[in-house]
């Protein structure tokens, strides 16, 4: 069977179990893939009831990162809820439950306790901080960690369609403050807060202490852009997938409407 990201991620993690850095990666690969949890029955509306097992003294929900996984595990086909790995931590934080992740039928097998998924929660719920700042001068970046530069090529892959670019520069701010600062061009309306949580993820789970990095966007006709194409490191956001025709939606596939524990 395919081996899938997630699978190198806890790869990676178990050949060094005393790196923190690995272990983010797994939980930051965790919460940004789509996971299949294996229902008791199928969906009434949006309310869904998930199949549960005890393991001493915890609660755990099966979940794979394939739906072939989760066939090969039940033996037939079982009805189910895709979503976001974030939406199913926050579905089931404070409840008791943790996720029993491919169990059986792949090498990331792992039981994730309830306060794993607590955890995850609340290091996804830290949110950037807004401030306003004038930009006196930028240049190419410096000193980077290769860690925060393969973290925010990862997490800009995951936002197809929400902006054209991203340029990453050192700034000097009036006032004389220096920093490193991430310039979307061609940001879709409203997505500015989604595209600033996914860099805000990639400083959390790069593991860097005390890491910071500002978040801008531009419009093309600011001169801000032209300098920021002139001496920044450009990344190319990939172009969003031709939607296909969907003629039934599985609970939990839009995560901007999750379902219902029952």
């Amino acid at each position: 069977m395919t081996e899938t990201l997630l699978d190198t991620a806890f790869a990676a993690m178990q050949a060094a179990p005393d790196d923190d850095t690995a272990r983010l990666r797994f939980y930051d690969r965790l919460a940004g893939s789509e996971l299949f949890l294996m229902l008791a029955e199928e969906p009434v509306g949006e309310n869904i009831t998930p199949e549960i097992f005890d393991v001493q003294d915890a609660k755990f929900v099966l979940v794979f990162d394939l739906e072939e996984r989760m066939t090969q595990f039940a033996g037939r086909a079982v009805p189910y809820a895709a979503l976001p790995g974030r939406a199913l931590a926050q579905m089931l934080a404070g409840q008791g439950i943790g996720m029993a992740l491919n169990p059986e039928v792949a090498p990331s097998e792992i039981l994730l306790p309830p306060e794993a998924i607590t955890w995850l929660v609340g290091t996804l719920d830290n949110a950037p901080e807004e401030r306003e700042a004038r930009p006196e001068r930028l240049a190419a970046p410096r000193n980077l960690p290769q860690v925060l530069l393969e973290a925010l090529d990862s997490k800009l892959a995951s936002t197809a369609g929400l902006a054209r670019s991203a340029y990453l520069a050192e700034v000097t701010y009036e006032g004389g403050g220096i920093g490193h600062v991430l310039g979307f061009v061609g940001a879709l309306e409203g997505a500015e807060r989604a595209l600033a949580g996914a860099i805000n993820e990639a400083l959390i789970f790069s593991g860097l202490e005390a890491g910071a990095l500002d978040v801008t966007f531009v419009k093309d006709s600011d001169p801000l852009a032209a300098e920021l194409a002139r001496v920044a490191l450009r990344f190319d956001l990939p172009e969003p997938e031709k939607p296909a025709e969907i003629k039934q939606v599985a609970p939990g596939s839009d995560p901007d409407k999750p379902p219902l524990l029952h």
